[in-house]
């Protein structure tokens, strides 16, 4: 296919999976990473590792900083939230939530997508196993993806339709680690944690952590991240 696609990568095990089936598929990589005042870097190194590893096109970074605004325990000074039972419904959006986040990076990889002849945006959201974020619903995606195909010129133009691929918005997570390992993906590279050590050391009990945990548990195989941590302990 050889066609040029956007793809957003945090260096976090979904975003990963995504950049593997998009490149399985035969589209020519680009992919954009955010700086944006999380409380880590470390997700930003292994996205660069990642990106080197597939051998993109391209890997941008992109740098804003939403702690200007705070509002969520990745921009500021809130707590992460540890050992929550992850099986209990939750009625109240997580303060992990980052306002608006999603709708800026898709609007940061639309114009990137616009630049170099693109129509097609990878993101990683989903809505299965997952925080409970609104701006991982497949309602938002095709709100956003109706936005971008009037505000754009070649949407505007008639020329081509932007897509927004979102491949793993109905996958548990343990199907997502089940089709990122049959397509060769070393989960060993990514960060999944909202507080990782500074070794980049997952904490264990943040959402996230848990929801990894559970994904790999379920495919009945080791986190090749938690090996390579443990390892480097001794």
């Amino acid at each position: 296919m050889n066609k040029k696609a956007v793809i957003l990568l945090s260096g976090g095990l979904d975003s990963t999976t995504v950049l593997a089936i998009a490149k399985s598929e035969g589209y020519l990589p680009y992919c954009i990473s955010f700086r944006y005042g999380q409380r880590h870097s470390y997700e930003l190194s292994c996205a660069t590792n990642i990106a080197k590893s597939f051998a993109v096109e391209e890997h941008v970074v992109v740098d804003f900083d939403l702690r200007k605004f705070g509002g969520s325990a990745l921009t500021s000074n809130i707590e992460v939230p540890k050992q929550q039972d992850l099986s209990v419904s939750k009625s109240e959006i997580p303060v992990t939530y980052v306002p608006a986040r999603n709708t800026i990076f898709l609007s940061f990889a639309l114009a990137w997508a616009e630049v170099i002849g693109s129509s097609d945006v990878f993101i990683g959201v989903n809505a299965l196993d997952y925080s409970g974020y609104p701006d991982c619903r497949p309602e938002f995606i095709e709100a956003y993806e109706e936005m971008a195909n009037i505000a754009t010129k070649a949407g505007i133009n008639g020329d081509k339709r932007l897509k927004i691929h979102t491949p793993l918005i109905q996958m548990s997570k343990a199907d997502i680690v089940r089709t990122g390992l049959a397509l060769g993906v070393d989960y060993s590279l990514t960060s999944s944690c909202y507080d990782p050590q500074e070794s980049g050391a997952p904490c264990g009990g943040c959402d996230s952590c848990q929801l990894r945990a559970k994904g790999f548990s379920e495919v009945g195989t080791t986190d090749p991240l938690i090996v390579k941590h443990e390892e480097t302990t001794f």
